[in-house]
């Protein structure tokens, strides 16, 4: 379950931020797609809003909003991709190859891991399941 939008104004509002028009549209597309988005995706939507919206403008945005953990970030079809954070409970993802569709696994393996890896201190992980989804097979 996701936040609403309000609570991520309050997001940018304790972290210092300006709340904008842009940063909340940036927001709201994210919330209405449950993919990853790449920068040029995020783009190419906020154009029609926002005609001339700059690439730098994007970025730095996706970076702000990733800081302030409203975005969480991964490496896709070899560039960075993002979507609205999920940090009410702790999952990992599988994502379509072909779509980008994004399923929440509740599997975790850090304790099987942990027992392989005997005297270690595991500080944080990230599990992410790349494939098909059945409606791309």
């Amino acid at each position: 379950m996701h936040k609403e939008l309000a609570d991520y104004e309050l997001m940018l509002k304790d972290a210092k931020f300006k709340v904008t028009k842009k940063r909340l549209r940036m927001i709201e597309l994210f919330m209405e797609d449950e993919r990853y988005l790449s920068a040029k995706e995020i783009q190419e939507m906020m154009n029609k809003e926002y005609p001339g919206i700059s690439y730098d403008t994007i970025y730095r945005n996706l970076h702000t909003l990733k800081d302030i953990n409203v975005l969480e970030q991964t490496t896709f079809s070899g560039e960075m991709q993002y979507k609205i954070s999920c940090t009410d409970h702790h999952h990992h993802h599988f994502i379509c190859e072909s779509c980008g569709e994004t399923r929440v696994v509740q599997y975790c393996p850090v304790q099987t891991w942990k027992n392989e890896l005997d005297g270690v201190k595991i500080n944080s992980h990230k599990v992410e399941l790349y494939g098909l989804c059945e409606a791309c097979r």
